[in-house]
Formats: C-alpha cells, sequence, structure tokens
C-alpha cells in the first residue's frame, strides 16, 4: 500500500513537472508577441535582437550602479554635514584630485558604453551575405511584400477584422497574408513607402525601419528559431495608424520552398482577379469612358 501510495506521488510530481515545463515551452513560443503586462524585451529571435538586449543589461547594470553610488553619496552628505552634527561648514573650494576625479570616470564610463555601442551599429547596419531578399512597401494603411528573388512573388498584407479573427488569434496583430521567411537565412529587407512615413517594427527581430517615399532603406535579420512573429507600424502614419500589424512565420527552409511554389499560384491568380476587378469598373465607369474616348 505504501508502496503503491509513494509510486502514484511519484507519478504525480513527474506529471506536474511536465506540465510546468510543456507550459513553459508553450509560453516561450506564443512569447513572439506583446503580452497583459509585459516588462522588458520579447525574447530575441535573431542575432541582432540578442545584441540589443544583451547591451541594454549591461546599460542596467552601469545606471543602478551610479545611481547607488549617488543615492549614497546624498544620504552620506545629509547625514554627515547636516547642521547638528556639522554646525561649522566648512570653506573648500578646489580640490585637485577631486575635480581629476570627477572628469576622468565619467569620461571612462562613456567610453566603456561607447565601444560595444558603436559595434553593435555597425553590427546592425551592415548586411552580412544576404541569401535572399525581401521588398517591403508600406500603404496607407497596410503592407505589401515582394521576393524579387522568386520572378516577382507580391502580395498586400491587411489586418483581420475582428469578426473573421480565429480562436486563438489575437486582434489588431493578425494579417491575411504574412510574410513568411526561412529559418537560419540572411535576409535582406528593402523597406520604402508609397504615400507617408511608415515604420516597420518587429520586437523580437531588433529591425526598426523607416519606410520614406522616394527612399529606400535597408536592414536585415536572420530568424533563428520557427515560430510566428508579430509587430507593428510605429510610426504616426494617419488615421489608421493602429491596424498596420506585421505577422511574419519563420518556417524550415524545405517548409519554405513548398509555400513559394503555393504563393506563386495563389498570388498570382489573386492579382489576375483583381486586375479583371478593375477593368470591369473601369469600363462601367462612365467618366472613365468618356476620358478614354476624348483622348482618342
Amino acid at each position: 500500500m505504501v508502496a503503491r501510495l509513494v509510486t502514484r506521488t511519484a507519478t504525480a510530481r513527474a506529471l506536474a513537472v511536465a506540465g510546468i515545463g510543456s507550459t513553459v515551452v508553450a509560453g516561450i513560443a506564443q512569447a513572439a508577441e506583446p503580452g497583459p503586462w509585459q516588462f522588458g524585451f520579447q525574447p530575441p529571435a535573431t542575432p541582432v535582437q540578442a545584441r540589443i538586449e544583451a547591451f541594454n543589461n549591461e546599460l542596467t547594470v552601469i545606471i543602478g550602479l551610479i545611481t547607488a553610488f549617488v543615492l549614497g553619496l546624498l544620504v552620506y552628505t545629509i547625514v554627515r554635514f547636516n547642521q547638528r552634527r556639522h554646525p561649522v561648514p566648512t570653506r573648500t573650494s578646489h580640490n585637485t584630485v577631486l575635480e581629476i576625479m570627477w572628469t576622468v570616470v565619467p569620461v571612462l564610463i562613456l567610453i566603456i558604453i561607447a565601444i560595444p555601442s558603436f559595434k553593435l551599429m555597425y553590427f546592425m547596419d551592415r548586411v552580412p551575405d544576404q541569401a535572399m531578399t525581401i521588398k517591403v512597401t508600406g500603404h496607407q494603411w497596410y503592407w505589401s511584400y515582394e521576393y524579387p528573388d522568386e520572378k516577382g512573388l507580391a502580395f498586400d498584407s491587411n489586418m483581420v477584422q475582428d469578426a473573421n479573427l480565429k480562436p486563438g488569434q489575437p486582434r489588431l496583430l493578425t494579417v491575411d497574408n504574412p510574410l513568411v521567411v526561412p529559418v537560419d537565412t540572411n535576409v535582406r529587407v528593402q523597406i520604402t513607402s508609397t504615400d507617408v512615413m511608415h515604420l516597420w517594427f518587429v520586437p523580437s527581430f531588433g529591425v526598426q525601419e523607416y519606410a520614406i517615399i522616394g527612399r529606400v532603406n535597408e536592414s536585415w535579420f536572420r530568424v533563428e528559431h520557427e515560430g510566428t512573429y508579430r509587430g507593428q507600424c510605429d510610426q504616426l502614419c494617419g488615421i489608421n495608424h493602429a491596424f498596420m500589424p506585421i505577422e511574419v512565420k519563420a518556417v524550415s527552409k524545405d517548409a519554405f520552398e513548398h509555400w513559394i511554389v503555393d504563393a506563386k499560384k495563389q498570388f498570382s491568380e489573386d492579382n489576375t482577379q483583381e486586375r479583371a476587378v478593375r477593368v470591369a469598373a473601369t469600363a462601367g465607369a462612365p467618366g472613365v469612358a468618356r476620358a478614354a474616348s476624348a483622348g482618342n
């Protein structure tokens, strides 16, 4: 009887540990989007974001030490040099050692901060041996994605309305056609706009690049884990600024090759239908017809 109880207890503990582990893993898998009352960064999915987070942690330590030192100095001054303990104030007006220290120490701190900061900026700016290119175009108010290496594969990405959301899909962050990329691949991102200023921002990628009309900005990322990653336009671009979500699906390289084949068929048919609709609308518009005949 005792042996059975011990066995059941051990089994229950094992199941509990397994449940907690699966919950943690599931939390990590779903952590590529903002959560309620979230503090700090989303889990990094690229080397760029990993370095950004490491640099942020380093700065947090430096800021914490400076804050603790200044606070301790203020407390010591208040306790040691108050009117009761120090009724006669000193008349010190010059101290060479102290003045050298409060000039040299901040300079050293700035150097300690500047070196990794410049290295990070160079790492973010340099596009290392890109394996593929994606062109991102911002519109009011949706995104367009193009794969120049895939013979003009392009499609629009619009937010899914609340009424069309499926269970588990986050509101204001789900799109109809997400950007699909392979993992462990250096992807160069070319970003531009057709109207006003937008900002393509995916927090877990460490990519935050302006989309400016008449100009192409570049960034890059290499997703290290499969999953769905989300972002938003981070520039006040108009009345529907809050409805320009970004959804990126990172899949295996084999799955990406299969998706490319299916996407070329799907979006070529969609584009054909859209052109037919435009032609029909143009033919049925009397104003357009008159303008065309007048031009001929």
